[in-house]
Formats: C-alpha cells, structure tokens, sequence
C-alpha cells in the first residue's frame, strides 16, 4: 500500500525515520491532550476525507485531495501521521479558538466508516461533530455542496461510516465528479484517475471545498446551532 502525501512509506519490522518517529511522538502527546483534558462543547470537530489510500489520485478519492487541501492551508501538511490505533493517516490543526482533527482512512472506501469511529471515540466526538468529505456522481464537476446528514445515496463509504457511527447525522461536503452517460461505464469512471482537462479544473475546485467547509466550522463554533 502505498503512503499519502507527505506520509513517509514504513515497511513493517524497520526502523521509522527520525522526522516521523518525531512526529509520531507530538501527535501522540496532542492526542493525550485532547482525550484528557475537558473541552468546550462543540470546540472540537473531525474532517474524514473518505477514500481509497492506495488510489489517491482518483475520482473516488477527491475526499482526501481535499484534505490534503486543508492541511496545507492550516499549516499542517508536514504533520500527517499513521495511527495505528484508528487505521488512518491524523493531523491536528487549531481553527481560531477550535481544535481540528483531519482523518484519511488507510483502509478501503468500504470500510473507511471503522477508521473514523474509532477516532470520533478516541476524540471524544458525536456524529454531528464528523464532517465527511467524499465524491459525488450526481454533481458535475467543480460543484460542491453541504449536506447536513440524511441517507448515504449510495455511496459506499458514507454507508461504512452510517453503519460504525450508529448515526447518519454527519455534516457531508459533497464533491461532484460527474456521471458517465452508461451506467457500465460507472464503476470504470469512480476508480479511473482525472483526466488532464479535469486536472486543470481541481486547484480551484480543492481550493473552494477547503473555502466552504472551514467556514461553515467557523459558523458553528460561534454558536450552538448546525446550520447551512
């Protein structure tokens, strides 16, 4: 399995390299704080870039482009490390007064819902509290869209995540791809990587995703309300 952006590749039995075992140790320390230490209600939410860790550069895994988004615009991107724990790649990040935890699942789509359960449980997190990123088929390319929980539509990761939260009241940033015009051509469209006119369009794209959804965790750690 390969890493993501800016996760270093550790094979199992060697010796981590001293910038990850470093940082490893930090995450480990912010970790223990954010799970120790009392918190203000609603100060603390979650971003899951839901998608397929050994294809990140496809359309199904837009969700963790975004991510990747996000870290860098919180100065976070150096930060990511592998947690054994919740199976995923965590970075933590402060928002103003509000403490950020950005999640990419290092297992399938199908089962990215078990990675971020155990993290809402170890941050101590309600499901109102999970923003999930992940691909659209029904939305064009370059359209976004907040949805504030409901069904998973038929996506597989949303329906992992449904399932291991027990809720389906996650804040969703929808990211549409587009859908092909035969239904066989589907499964081929998801797993398939950008085409180099879509690359062209993403900088904006990831650019506003990251745009929207830090405003709207913005919004709610002002107030007490979940709304648009």
């Amino acid at each position: 399995m390969t890493s993501g952006p800016g996760v270093p590749a550790v094979n199992g039995g060697s010796m981590r390299p001293h910038g990850l075992l470093l940082s490893g140790q930090r995450l480990n320390r912010a970790m223990s704080r954010c799970v120790l230490e009392p918190r203000p209600p609603g100060k603390r939410w979650m971003v899951a870039g839901l998608g397929n860790p050994g294809l990140p550069g496809t359309r199904h895994s837009v969700g963790m482009a975004v991510l990747g988004q996000l870290a860098r615009r919180l100065g976070v991107a150096e930060s990511w490390t592998r947690d054994r724990h919740c199976v995923a790649d965590l970075a933590l990040a402060l928002l103003g007064d509000a403490q950020l935890v950005l999640l990419r699942p290092r297992r399938l789509m199908n089962a990215n819902g078990r990675s971020v359960a155990r993290a809402a449980e170890l941050f101590g997190l309600t499901a109102e509290e999970v923003y999930l990123v992940h691909d659209e088929l029904d939305k064009p390319l370059g359209k976004l869209a907040l949805k504030l929980g409901g069904s998973a539509r038929g996506h597989n990761g949303v329906r992992s995540c449904i399932s291991c939260l027990n809720s389906n009241a996650m804040p969703r940033l929808r990211v549409g791809i587009g859908r092909p015009t035969h239904a066989e051509a589907v499964q081929a469209h998801v797993l398939g990587s950008f085409s180099p006119a879509e690359q062209e369009l993403l900088p904006l794209l990831l650019d506003r995703a990251a745009d929207l959804i830090l405003d709207h965790i913005r919004e709610r750690s002002q107030g007490p309300s979940l709304g648009p």
